[in-house]
């Protein structure tokens, strides 16, 4: 894996990368949607090829459940597995151990949990996990770490980060040895930092983790209930602890203002479920604002959802008949609505790489903050 930084925007962090994988060459900033089962929800493959998309985000957690690792192992990995040609970033399920887990317990090898699916117990360490994903034959692996609430004690935080330095080292010398045994394995390792809310912590956690040299970093434990100046003083002092040569991954953010805040600070790389999901609840984003298609003042609306989009729901149908899929719970009122919320934000991020190239990113940002504020 190689990083680049083409060119930087003069008033802000802001900046334009290429980042060199396995499977091909990903422009940053890079929106990467959520395949958690190994699929992006309601498109295919196709889909997602025709809107240009290089890297698609995926959850060992929930594969390691189901289907189970031996069934992608026997498919030849999950590229062959779902089909998909270009790049995958694997999250370890730290996340989901810890939220969705009826019961889980940390011990000195790992995390023990009983699934939330058929209440099985297992037993997770790092070591495992880096195993699972080089199975999964993953171009970004992230190590497992402990994820922590907004609001817990600063003594419950500083465990948290001595066991995620803990873990990341582990992880980091059981991928070395991976990569040393097998030439064929790719897969590049990310550290991801945490610290809750507590800038010392912060620090302290970037600083052990840079020491392991990983190939990229991720910000972990934001925009989880704190405030948005909270969030804003975090993650400004996080991503200054960085190394500015390496890929920064800012981990769930998916709202524009929260967007505009990251990629000012450096942040590379971007993913969340609020596109597909939004799609599938009928909220759809537009130029001039969110639509909620099921409201009735769309019943007899003729025009498309976006007349500035280009997408393929917006050149074929009207807000009346997405309304009309969405009230009698058609198939394909998920489908139509994943596509054009899946170009609007392709879309969006194309717009912020263009103003970073040409120097006029504060004016993007401040534009659309605005209008946003006005829709309100």
């Amino acid at each position: 894996m190689s990083f680049r930084e083409i060119v930087r925007d003069q008033s802000a962090g802001a900046r334009n990368g290429e980042l060199d994988l396995s499977h091909g060459t990903v422009q940053t900033p890079c929106f990467m949607p959520v395949g958690t089962n190994a699929t992006v929800k309601a498109v295919t493959v196709e889909d997602l090829e025709g809107l240009r998309i290089r890297m698609i985000l995926g959850n060992a957690y929930h594969l390691y459940l189901r289907p189970g690792i031996e069934v992608i192992r026997e498919a030849g990995g999950l590229h062959r597995f779902m089909a998909w040609k270009h790049n995958i970033l694997t999250d370890s399920g730290g996340f989901q151990i810890f939220s969705l887990a009826p019961f889980r317990k940390i011990e000195g090898e790992g995390v023990f949990f009983r699934s939330h699916i058929d209440g099985s117990g297992h037993l997770l360490t790092p070591e495992k996990i880096i195993e699972v994903q080089r199975i999964l034959g993953s171009d970004i692996l992230m190590p497992l770490d402990v994820c922590t609430p907004f609001g817990i004690a600063k003594r419950e935080a500083r465990e948290a980060v001595i066991r995620t330095s803990e873990w990341a080292a582990r992880s980091h010398a059981c991928w070395q040895n991976l990569m040393d045994q097998d030439t064929s394995f790719k897969g590049k390792l990310f550290g991801i930092v945490q610290g809750n809310f507590f800038e010392d912590l912060r620090k302290e956690s970037a600083q052990e983790l840079c020491a392991l040299d990983f190939a990229g970093f991720a910000i972990g434990g934001l925009s989880v209930g704190e405030s948005f100046e909270e969030f804003q003083e975090l993650l400004r002092t996080t991503a200054l602890l960085l190394p500015s040569e390496k890929p920064r991954y800012l981990m769930g953010i998916g709202t524009p203002e929260y967007i505009f805040e990251a990629v000012e600070n450096g942040i590379d790389l971007f993913d969340c479920v609020l596109p597909t999901r939004n799609a599938r609840n009928g909220t759809l984003f537009t130029s001039k604002g969110k639509i909620v298609i099921k409201n009735k003042k769309y019943e007899r609306d003729q025009r498309p959802l976006d007349e500035e989009c280009s997408c393929y729901t917006c050149q074929n149908f009207s807000r009346a008949y997405l309304r009309h899929l969405y009230e009698r719970q058609e198939i394909n009122s998920s489908i139509l609505n994943t596509l054009h919320n899946l170009h609007f934000y392709l879309d969006f991020f194309s717009k912020i790489r263009q103003s970073i190239q040409s120097n006029s990113f504060q004016h993007l940002k401040c534009s659309i903050i605005n209008k946003n504020k006005e829709e309100e």
